[in-house]
């Protein structure tokens, strides 16, 4: 139990300070109801001069043995003042305009190496599988996962797989359905290449690698039955940027993965927390081009018709991703 001294001492030092204290709580609450530009000029200096008050209040106490009551109320009061006087003073609108005016532009571009590794495992894996469908077409049948083809496969006829690439009717289960696959597939793919990056790489870049063998076994497919330009063309909406969010998740994942293979002169959770520094913007990148790739699926695979116009569509938004990531923040690095 607190003896008698102990409180009559408290309720003293409490009556000669509680007015400053009370306004400095006052300038707290505003403060972090408004942000500090709410503040008035006055107000600002009085929170920092009634802050380091309370911080010396705050040692006498403890100094002095004063009741726990009186303590926990000071250490809240001088904690949710430093916040006020000393925490970064940004609101949620500034952090998204410094991430993408800033910080991850300059983070691709930091990352161009292993982001340029994600492109050309897509890119071999594509070539691997279109080669061997050419050369023999039941390759088509080991790449391409059960549901993902939909009946569109070495057996399909032409005018088949044609109706599939230019439908129009927006009930039809087709072209849609393997559209909703395949976003969900690919967007599975993005997550495992980023997440398992940081086992030593190979996860990411066998996964990656995978992706581009069903791509080039479809891809030849089309081809074969003089369909090459016009998957192209579907393809361009979305993929475009939807293949590209994997290739960028996989250069954050290989990213986290050289800091583990080779941490240089830090540790390996040192060399691991900086390259994650990047790697996670990479990653939110990835994030929003899928979320930007499903838009242009579900609008584009509808309206939009003609070959060309889906090629300049997936290759204008293809230019424009590249644009923000090759020339926004530079003066600010």
């Amino acid at each position: 139990m607190v003896d008698t001294a102990t409180l009559m001492r408290s309720a003293r030092f409490r009556h000669e300070r509680e007015a400053d204290w009370t306004r400095l709580e006052t300038l707290v609450t505003k403060a972090e109801r408004g942000g500090a530009q709410s503040l008035e000029f006055s107000e600002a200096r009085d929170l920092a001069a009634l802050y380091r008050q309370a911080t010396t209040s705050l040692a006498i106490a403890r100094e002095i043995s004063l009741d726990k009551a009186l303590l926990s109320y000071l250490e809240a009061l001088a904690a949710r003042a430093y916040l006020s006087v000393y925490a970064p003073q940004e609101q949620l609108g500034g952090v998204f305009g410094r991430f993408f005016t800033r910080s991850a532009p300059q983070a691709m571009r930091r990352s161009a190496g292993y982001i340029a590794l994600g492109f050309l495992c897509m890119g071999l894996g594509a070539l691997v599988g279109f080669m061997l469908y050419l050369e023999n077409a039941d390759w088509f049948y080991v790449f391409m996962p059960p549901g993902l083809g939909d009946g569109r496969g070495p057996d399909a006829s032409t005018e088949f797989l044609r109706g599939f690439l230019y439908e129009t009717d927006p009930s039809a289960d087709g072209l849609g359905g393997f559209a909703t696959y395949l976003f969900s597939h690919n967007t599975r793919i993005a997550i495992f290449v980023f997440g398992l990056g940081v086992f030593a790489c190979l996860p990411a870049v066998l996964l990656t690698f995978y992706n581009g063998l069903i791509l080039g076994a479809f891809c030849a497919l089309h081809v074969e039955r003089g369909l090459g330009w016009d998957l192209g063309g579907w393809l361009s909406i979305h993929g475009v940027t939807e293949l590209s969010a994997i290739c960028i998740a996989c250069g954050g994942g290989m990213q986290l993965g050289f800091a583990v293979l080779f941490p240089g002169q830090n540790s390996r959770k040192e060399a691991l927390r900086l390259a994650g520094r990047d790697a996670v913007k990479l990653a939110i990148v990835a994030a929003l081009m899928l979320v930007a790739a499903a838009l242009l699926e579900g609008f584009g695979r509808q309206l939009v018709q003609d070959r060309t116009t889906r090629y300049v569509i997936g290759w204008g938004v293809g230019i424009l991703w590249l644009a923000w990531f090759s020339m926004v923040g530079r003066r600010a690095s």
